[in-house]
């Protein structure tokens, strides 16, 4: 009896204390879905978390209609004063908007600071409309200059954002395009307002990208968020000339964006340099052409514009990867092999080797007038 006793006391022992054990912590939640660090210059991704995830683009889809649009400036196409007529197309967008009305007439530059400051979707509707006649062939020309630049994970499907449908995005993808926008400094002014106004004071703009506000040289991009999307956020910044993009995505809090931005934008400029290797013509022998007009062709490696580093440690080694000859024919600017390079056992950045010149395939003709013209000299 005594034994069962003690049986019952110990288990209501055991029973209070867990009640009042605490219940286990809960697996910290990540901050956020993916974020990239890329050094601008080189479009090198430096840091990286998910960044090939696929994810909603939702308004970050704003950062290509921002590109097309200054690429149209830079071509004259368009200029800053050009004044666009605003479509019922424009002014049927929902969301964010500067209530353009159909008929009314704002230039370029104004339609900018609506997109950029303002998050507009209109803005961006009546920008697309300028730069390609209309939204449906603006979109055609998103993609394709997307692939371009080498996004082949991101598919847009309005100039911006707002049809989330179908329209996704990686965060290396959209540092690749921020890259890009860092060389089109008739953007940075609208990127880097805080605060402004159109129609006199009448319709008031406020950045969402706080980092407009304090961050030592910043170069702008974009924040944004979304039921889909989380908070996002793109920046950009430039330090003694060398440029850092950081890209972070799916966020479930607003601060969350601006603290890892500034964690990875000041590890850029801290932990890593950009180096111009060096790479001479002595390690890019001719390469034999067989069944050519030419036996040797010259080989280089014109992407190569510098390397981002880690600063302090060892020196760049260099892989080649060449065949042993290439049959002809072989046209000027083809890919022939790649130039690794690494820093001890470290992949840092791969540039391809191409032909410098073109070397048509040698025909019965051409071999005839070649053994003529030896034979005459």
């Amino acid at each position: 009896m005594m034994q069962k006793h003690v049986l019952t006391a110990l288990a209501a022992v055991l029973a209070l204390v867990l009640l009042y054990l605490p219940e286990p912590a809960a697996a910290a939640e990540k901050p956020c879905r993916a974020y990239a660090l890329l050094e601008a210059r080189t479009g090198q991704l430096l840091m990286e978390e998910n960044s090939d995830e696929l994810l909603p683009m939702g308004t970050m889809a704003k950062l290509m209609t921002m590109l097309l649009t200054a690429e149209a400036i830079g071509t004259g196409v368009l200029s800053e004063d050009t004044v666009v007529t605003a479509s019922p197309a424009a002014n049927a967008q929902k969301g964010a908007s500067i209530w353009l009305m159909p008929g009314e007439k704002m230039t370029v530059g104004d339609l900018l600071r609506g997109m950029i400051i303002g998050n507009a979707n209109d803005a961006a509707v009546a920008l697309a409309e300028a730069v390609s006649g209309s939204e449906e062939q603006f979109v055609m020309d998103m993609n394709a200059r997307g692939f371009e630049l080498g996004l082949r994970s991101t598919v847009f499907t309005c100039a911006s954002g707002l049809a989330e449908e179908g329209q996704v995005t990686t965060a290396a993808d959209l540092g690749r395009l921020c890259c890009k926008l860092t060389e089109y400094p008739v953007l940075t002014p609208y990127m880097t307002t805080w605060r402004t106004f159109l129609r006199g004071e009448q319709t008031e703009l406020v950045n969402e990208n706080t980092l407009v506000r304090s961050y030592e040289g910043l170069l702008g991009m974009k924040a944004g968020h979304g039921e889909s999307t989380g908070y996002t956020l793109a920046a950009a910044a430039r330090r003694e000339g060398e440029i850092y993009v950081a890209v972070i995505l799916g966020c479930g809090e607003d601060a969350d964006r601006f603290r890892i931005a500034k964690t990875l934008l000041s590890k850029g400029f801290s932990s890593y340099e950009v180096t111009t290797p060096a790479f001479s013509g002595e390690f890019l022998k001719p390469l034999q052409v067989l069944h050519g007009t030419d036996t040797a062709l010259e080989v280089e490696a014109p992407g190569l514009t510098g390397i981002a580093v880690p600063k302090g440690n060892a020196g760049l080694r260099t892989v080649l990867v060449l065949p042993e000859y290439v049959e002809a024919p072989v046209r000027k600017g083809q890919r022939l092999g790649t130039a690794t390079f690494y820093q001890g056992d470290t992949y840092l950045y791969e540039v391809p080797l191409t032909a410098v010149s073109d070397v048509p395939r040698l025909t019965f003709s051409r071999a005839f007038l070649r053994l003529l013209g030896n034979m005459l000299k």
